[in-house]
This record gives C-alpha cells, sequence and structure tokens, in this order.
C-alpha cells in the first residue's frame, strides 16, 4: 500500500518543481514509510512521485514511479492487485518477462499488451494510479470499483493537481484552498462529502470504477470501466438456481478463493475481529486457509450494551486465533480527536473513525496487512434499514401523500425537546436497554420518512443527518446527487435491492472506504476486505434474495457459511445481542447531527474558512502531525 502525489503545468516544470514534489510526496509519508521515489518530465511538465509501503516483492524492483519496458508509460500506484500471479503468467504465455515480482511491473506490461482500460478490466483488487502516456502525452487517472483507494485531482492556478490525499495538493503552491459551499450542504446532509466533489472548489475526487483522462489542452474526460447496474442486470437475468446448501457451497468457495489471494503478503498479516458477522466469517475462513493461528485484533468498551468484544474473543476462542483486545478508554477516545482533521482533510462524520484508527493502531504494533469483513452489508443485505425501510414503506405507501404530509406537519409542531421530554417519560418505565437515545429528534426524523412521496424520499430520509442542509451553509445549496438519477434497466428491483445498489454506490465508497483507508494508512496499516473484490459481489447480485434476507435476519447465506466453522452457542450469543441491540449498532456507526452544538463538534471549524487561502494547520504543519501519528 502506498500513496502517490504529482502535478503537470503543461508550459513546463519550474525549477524549483523537484523540492515541490518531494513536499507533496513527504505530506503522505505514513502512506508509504518504507521508499519514496520522484520521476520529473521538465519539458512535458509532469512530475510523478510516490511513497512505498513494501507488502510485495520488498527489493528494490517494486520501487516507482516505473516506466513500461518500451518507455512509452511511466506509472505511480498504490494499492494491491489479487490476481496479478495469474495476469503474469498470461503475459507470459504471450513471451513476456519480468524482472522482479511485483504487481506494478504486471500491470505495465499489460497495459502495453492489452491497453489501459482493457487491463484494467481485468484486475481484481484496490487500486488508485497516475499514468503517464508520454507518447500521447495523457494523463490517465484510474480507481477500483469500489473505491477503496482514494485519488483527488483538480487545475489549480493552470497546474493539475492529484494525490492520494487532500494534504497533498495543498503543499504545492498553486493550490487555493476555497470552500465548495455545495459540497459542504452534501455534508451536512450526508455526514461525507459525496464524489465527485471535494470540500474545495476545483477539486474532485475520481470517482469508483472511473478513468479520467487529461490531454494536453487540459480536457478531462471521465469514463466508468466498470458499473455495478451491469453486474445487476446479469445477475437478474442469470439468477442462480439450486438448493440452499448448493449456493452455500458456491458463496463458500468463491470467498475462500478471495481470502487466499488476499493473504498473499511478504510481510505479517492478521485481520480486524469485531464479533460480527462478516468479520467473524472472514477471520474463519483465513483460519481455514492458514497453517498457523491468524493474528486477530479487537476492540472493546466498557458499556455492556455495545461491547461486541465478548463476542470477537468466543469466536477467536473457538477459531484459535492469536487474538488481541483493546478496551478502550474515554481517555483514549478524545486522545484522538484532535487528529481527525489531520487525518481526513474535509468534514467527515462518522463516528466509528476513531474505534476503527485505534484498532488500526493496535493491529500495526504486530501485522502490515490486515482483512476486513467491509462490503458484507452491501453485498448481502446486512443492514437494518433494509428490514425498517421495507416495513415501513408498505405500510406508508397505501395512505395518500395528503394525508401523511398533515401527520408529519403535527409531528413537526412539538418541538424535539417537547417531544423528548414526553417520550422520556414514557420510557423511564422501560429498562435503560431498550430506551431511544434523542427521542425528540428521532420524532422529527420520523416525520420526514413518513411525508416521503417515494422509495427514493424515503431512503433519503433514513440516511439524512440534517433535514435541510442548504439553511446551514450561507450561500449553499444542495447538488443532484446519484439518488436525483434515472436507474435506466433497474426499475425491476424491488425496495430492498435498491436501498442494496444506493449503499454500494454512495455510502460504501464515500463514507466506509473513506474512514478505513484513512484510519489505517495513518499508521501504515494495508487493510484488504475480500466481500469487495467484485467478482465476490457480482456472484451476491445472482443469488435470489432469499439467499440473503431471511427469517428477519440480514447476509442468510454468510451466516450458514459462518456455521459451518463457529460453533452454535457463539453464533446464538451473537444473534441475540444483535436482536437486543434493536438497531442501535448501526446507528451509533453514525453522528447523530441533529443537534446544532454536534454539527459544531463535528466540523470542527478546521480548514472550513471560506476567507483563507490555505487552511489552519496545512502542510508543512499538517506532515509533521501524520509523522507522530504513523
Amino acid at each position: 500500500m502506498c500513496g502517490v502525489a504529482g502535478f503537470w503545468a503543461p508550459g513546463g516544470l519550474a525549477a524549483a518543481a523537484d523540492g515541490t514534489l518531494a513536499q507533496m510526496t513527504s505530506c503522505i509519508a505514513h502512506r508509504g514509510p518504507d521508499d519514496s521515489g520522484t520521476w520529473l518530465d521538465a519539458a512535458a511538465g509532469i512530475a510523478l512521485g510516490h511513497r512505498r509501503l513494501s507488502v510485495l516483492d520488498l527489493s528494490s524492483e517494486g520501487h516507482q514511479p516505473m516506466a513500461s519496458r518500451d518507455g512509452r508509460y511511466v506509472m505511480v500506484y498504490n494499492g494491491e492487485i489479487y490476481n496479478f500471479a495469474a495476469i503474469r503468467a498470461e503475459l507470459e504465455a504471450h513471451g513476456w518477462r519480468f524482472r522482479g515480482h511485483s504487481d506494478t511491473e504486471v500491470m505495465l506490461a499489460a497495459f502495453e499488451e492489452w491497453g489501459l482500460t482493457a487491463s484494467i478490466e481485468r484486475l481484481a483488487g484496490m487500486f488508485a494510479l497516475a499514468l503517464w502516456d508520454r507518447r500521447d502525452h495523457l494523463l490517465h487517472l484510474a480507481r477500483d470499483r469500489f473505491g477503496e483507494k482514494p485519488l483527488y485531482y483538480g487545475w489549480q492556478r493552470g497546474t493539475l493537481l492529484f494525490g492520494s490525499e487532500l494534504k497533498s495538493l495543498r503543499a504545492h503552491p498553486a493550490f487555493h484552498a476555497s470552500v465548495d459551499r455545495d459540497a459542504l450542504t452534501l455534508f451536512f446532509r450526508h455526514n461525507y462529502v459525496p464524489a465527485p466533489r471535494s470540500i474545495y472548489e476545483g477539486i474532485s475526487k475520481v470517482g469508483a470504477a472511473s478513468i479520467v483522462t487529461i490531454d494536453r489542452e487540459g480536457v478531462a474526460t471521465s469514463a466508468r470501466y466498470w458499473k455495478l447496474e451491469d453486474a445487476i442486470m446479469l445477475g437478474r437475468a442469470s439468477e442462480l438456481e439450486g438448493s440452499d446448501d448448493d449456493l452455500v457451497d458456491l458463496v463458500e468457495a468463491r470467498l475462500r478463493a478471495t481470502i487466499r489471494e488476499e493473504m498473499i503478503a511478504d510481510v505479517p498479516l492478521g485481520a480486524f475481529l469485531s464479533g460480527g458477522i462478516d468479520s467473524s466469517t472472514i477471520v474463519a475462513l483465513m483460519q481455514a486457509e492458514s497453517r498457523r493461528p491468524v493474528k486477530t485484533f479487537t476492540i472493546g468498551f466498557g458499556e455492556d450494551a455495545y461491547n461486541e468484544a465478548v463476542h470477537a474473543k468466543a469466536v477467536a476462542g473457538h477459531l484459535g486465533t492469536d487474538h488481541t483486545e483493546l478496551y478502550v478508554t474515554a481517555g483514549q477516545a478524545r486522545d484522538v480527536i484532535p487528529r481527525l482533521p489531520s487525518l481526513y482533510d474535509e468534514p467527515f462524520g462518522d463516528s466509528s473513525q476513531i474505534p476503527t484508527f485505534l484498532v488500526a493502531q493496535m493491529a500495526r504494533q504486530q501485522v502490515t496487512v490486515a482483512l476486513s469483513g467491509d462490503g458484507g452489508d452491501e453485498a448481502f443485505g446486512g443492514y437494518n434499514r433494509y428490514f425498517i425501510g421495507r416495513r415501513i414503506w408498505r405500510t406508508l405507501a397505501p395512505v395518500p401523500v395528503s394525508v401523511r404530509r398533515g401527520v408529519a406537519r403535527a409531528i413537526h409542531g412539538v418541538s424535539p425537546a417537547s417531544w423528548g421530554a414526553l417520550l422520556g417519560a414514557a420510557q423511564s418505565v422501560l429498562p435503560s436497554r431498550v430506551r431511544v437515545a434523542h427521542a425528540g429528534d428521532r420524532m422529527h426524523k420520523l416525520a420526514d420518512v413518513v411525508a416521503s412521496q417515494s422509495m427514493v424520499g424515503m431512503y433519503r430520509s433514513l440516511v439524512s443527518h440534517w433535514r435541510q442542509p442548504a439553511s446551514m451553509v450561507i450561500g449553499g445549496s444542495e447538488p443532484a446527487t446519484l439518488l436525483d438519477e434515472p436507474m435506466p434497466g433497474l426499475e425491476a428491483l424491488g425496495d430492498v435491492e435498491r436501498m442494496m445498489y444506493w449503499d454500494a454506490r454512495t455510502y460504501l465508497p464515500d463514507d466506509i472506504m473513506v474512514k478505513v483507508d484513512r484510519a489505517a494508512m495513518a499508521v501504515s496499516l494495508e487493510v484488504r476486505a475480500p466481500f469487495l473484490d467484485h467478482r465476490v459481489m457480482e456472484l451476491a447480485w445472482r443469488l435470489p434474495l432469499r439467499m440473503k434476507l431471511r427469517d428477519g435476519v440480514g447476509k442468510w447465506v454468510v451466516r450458514k457459511v459462518l456455521e459451518r466453522h463457529a460453533i452454535e452457542d457463539v453464533l446464538s450469543a451473537r444473534q441475540s445481542f444483535e436482536q437486543r441491540l434493536g438497531g442501535e449498532i448501526a446507528l451509533r456507526q453514525r453522528v447523530d447531527v441533529s443537534r446544532g452544538d454536534d454539527v459544531a463538534k463535528t466540523v470542527g471549524g478546521r480548514g472550513l474558512d471560506p476567507h483563507a487561502r490555505r487552511p489552519v494547520g496545512a502542510c508543512p504543519d499538517d506532515c509533521a502531525v501524520d509523522r507522530d501519528v504513523a
């Protein structure tokens, strides 16, 4: 895992370009502490920089920037290609010979042999790359299918800047810090800044599964090389048949093959284990593939009602892993907060960013690579809103919209504080573990759901953190997002499948992957997510819905895979825990920004002054903080 940075000044590079590039890469030294490299072509005006975290081929043969054999391409790349050995074998059959054993060298050979798009379509893995075509003077920026690895870019004062993190772009003298007020408005809606926007005007994110090509005239074109919509339509057209056991066999075989590939590393490897279904399944299959105990890592909390570490410990004990756990104190959590602006570079409100950083920090003391269960909910239908949303909409849809709007107005007519007092008194007779926090705010959110005119509107309400975000930002408006676009070919999807599609296209790359990447890379830890292998996702969409949602639970087929490796009382205890929480597991992973003071704490004000020419704490000062974190 690595970090990339660079710039393109079509008029040619200034004398100080080498120093500027070094500063840009030093800002992301935490992403690659093992090696660094730069490559510049002064006449063409291109500069490519790289920071390396050595995971495969620890020799100098894996050094970047790396040029193709014919010299046409020069690339900097961040990520891992899990099927590179198979691609290498295919290329060797075409007469290719290789100096080292890195996936970078294999990718460059593939680009020569098959072209950029055809090669990327063959890749299974996570990646963000910048590829300079010396012959045609084109810069290609590409990103993996689910946005596991980040890549920002944009023109600033005649220079195209690009890099893995915004702090690299801020280190370039051409960068101008102007807050995008519409992006800030979207943040208040979602608790993250959705792609392709960033918090800064003129700076964009390369979209997941996209290639952005910039020509010498500065014109950028973006194209998606893989579409989840196509995978869904193909899956629906070729839905798998067979018994439950047959389909469980297929899922287990695919997951085991993927995990086998993702366990390849020349450095110590482990896994995050929360005790939930997804991470437990990944660890169980890892242990089945390993001759030695897998190193597992868990974060625990002192509050019994929310502590999943006991379940993780039970799973680890049954599977025989080498288990490490950390029970987080309030002080440890608070100590992370000052680091968050440097870690994330733009507003980000997922409250689990703190425990994610802490578990990554703990794991990095023993391993360089960790596997995680991220993506299981989106692939196999695990979020509570899939059940709650479907039940709510089936109840609401027959009721005339005018009636529902009237009910919503009545609920909004009572302040959250008054609702809180009323419901608080009613809840006082209930056990504390089943009481609803911020009941008044939840009532107003329920009113928004009730007033929804469509399934899209209801989903937007369920995932919104501020009802009218434009009212929070002076001069801001809320731009259209994926939820406002048509769904050609997907009109026949049911309510649950629509929500799964939206989550995989939005919440997964823009929240979950951002959280994991920044938290882990801050401590130089590579995290791999087997559920996000596109072959797993494509298989998931070929399964009948009954294999995902059944008996009131999601991820039914994944649970059945886990049952083959875990004892029944461990799984029963976990299911009882989920039922007792009644959805609070999912809810607590989001910051409740229903109150203005929570918003102020979330945003923190750092880097959000629209009049500042450079954000407070920008590089090079941020770089020192990052090195301390690493």
